[in-house]
């Protein structure tokens, strides 16, 4: 190598290396970034807890009406327990819709999306049909929360076949 090159490849060695003000604001960014990462998911677990908070306080009346109906059973009167407890499911079910969560209807054909079959029943109903919901399902929004337990029609046996013909 001659005297030009070594002093050209010291040069780019040179350039290659990052200045000090690069090299600062590159950290900074970094330390930036890693408190904006912090602070979200701070943030994040604020915005559940008051979410949390707020149902709470919405489920706590209805509880108290459940602690009422209870009170009338022990009382033995029949009639004011069966309403208690509509009382009861009305509240809760107003609740679960004002939070956008809605029951799946179950009637029509079976659908793996939102319905899980416990088993099939041979039946005069159309083949893949529900016939009987054993355990309601429920959607927030378009997510499935809990699907609809159903029992779904199943080909006639053989045995009604023959008996038919």
């Amino acid at each position: 190598m001659n005297e030009e090159q070594v002093e050209q490849q010291e040069t780019e060695q040179v350039e290659q290396q990052p200045e000090p003000e690069v090299d600062d604001r590159l950290l900074r960014l970094a330390a930036d970034f890693e408190n904006y990462k912090k602070r979200a998911a701070r943030e994040r677990q604020e915005y559940v807890q008051l979410a949390n908070e707020r149902l709470i306080a919405e489920l706590i009346p209805i509880l108290d009406d459940l602690e009422r109906a209870l009170s009338a059973a022990e009382q033995h009167e029949e009639g004011q327990l069966e309403e208690g407890v509509r009382l009861v499911q009305r509240s809760l079910a107003g609740l679960l819709e004002r939070h956008g969560v809605t029951p799946i209807e179950a009637e029509g054909k079976f659908d793996p999306h939102v319905h899980e079959a416990l088993l099939s029943q041979p039946s005069e109903a159309e083949e893949g049909s529900v016939i009987d919901v054993v355990q309601k399902g429920y959607k927030l929004g378009e997510r499935v929360v809990r699907p609809a337990r159903v029992v779904v029609a199943a080909a006639p046996a053989p045995e009604e076949l023959e008996s038919d013909a």
